[in-house]
């Protein structure tokens, strides 16, 4: 096995360090979620090490906490829109004719309105929890992922392999899941990074705009929000969520492209 590049294992690193945030904010956060422990908008000092928010909580626990509800709405709805998405552009690959042109056109139809308006318009209408969000999230992306997957799976459905996986009277879901997806694996992996830094933009997005995850929650684009006015102030606090969004996206990114190589340099071996 290669080592490891250096620019994958910072990616890894970093990545890591998020979602183990995350999984352990209760253990990490040094106040409450909602606990107010200071004045507004206090210095970073040895109390609190980020400094205090518009209300007086401690910066560095919304933070925690924040990536934990950040990471766990953009995962839930990455692994939604690739289950759906994927699952249909290979389903719409393989049986061609009308059923491909219906699925095709509907979601060709959903594409064309903008996923911040359409998601903007149905949050407007309904109760904004955490599941609404990933269902809204997860069923606006899956039309990229779809697109993505069956245009991969048509060219694969037509291989010789394939064709010989039909001929031995093997069915439609052996031929998806046995035949195709691991062929396709390699530019859905790459698409993966990018389709969940997209969700963490998308649902920090929404959050900015008052219709993401809703007080006293905290998320990354909840936090920038709530402390935006200090900036006039020279008040730093709404930063610190915009940089752990974008060392977020660099990370998995960095990680993606170092998978992305993997995938294509073994296939090429096996070649």
């Amino acid at each position: 096995m290669k080592n490891i590049p250096i620019s994958a294992a910072i990616g890894l690193f970093l990545t890591a360090m998020y979602f183990i945030g995350a999984i352990f904010a209760p253990l990490l956060a040094p106040y409450g979620m909602a606990e107010v422990v200071g004045d507004v908008w206090e210095p970073s000092s040895r109390e609190y090490l980020l400094g205090t928010d518009n209300i007086g909580r401690d910066l560095l626990s919304r933070m925690i906490y924040g990536g934990r509800t950040t990471i766990f709405v953009a995962t839930m709805a990455t692994i939604l829109s690739f289950t759906t998405g994927s699952i249909l552009g290979f389903l719409a690959a393989v049986l061609g004719g009308w059923a491909d042109q219906l699925m095709s056109r509907t979601v060709d139809l959903i594409m064309s309105i903008p996923s911040l308006i359409t998601a903007l318009v149905v949050l407007a209408m309904v109760p904004v929890t955490i599941p609404v969000l990933i269902l809204v999230m997860g069923f606006l992306d899956a039309t990229r992922v779809y697109r993505l997957a069956r245009a991969v799976a048509v060219d694969i459905n037509v291989m010789d392999y394939v064709e010989a996986a039909k001929l031995r009277g093997e069915g439609r879901v052996w031929v998806i899941f046995r035949e195709i997806l691991p062929n396709a694996l390699s530019p859905l992996v790459a698409e993966l990074g990018l389709r969940f830094i997209f969700m963490v933009l998308f649902i920090s997005t929404l959050s900015f705009l008052g219709l993401g995850v809703q007080p006293p929650l905290a998320d990354w684009g909840g936090i920038v929000k709530e402390n935006k006015d200090g900036i006039v102030y020279g008040i730093g606090a709404a930063l610190y969520p915009a940089v752990a969004i974008a060392t977020l996206a660099i990370s998995v990114n960095l990680v993606a492209d170092w998978v992305l190589n993997r995938t294509t340099s073994l296939k090429g071996g096996r070649g």
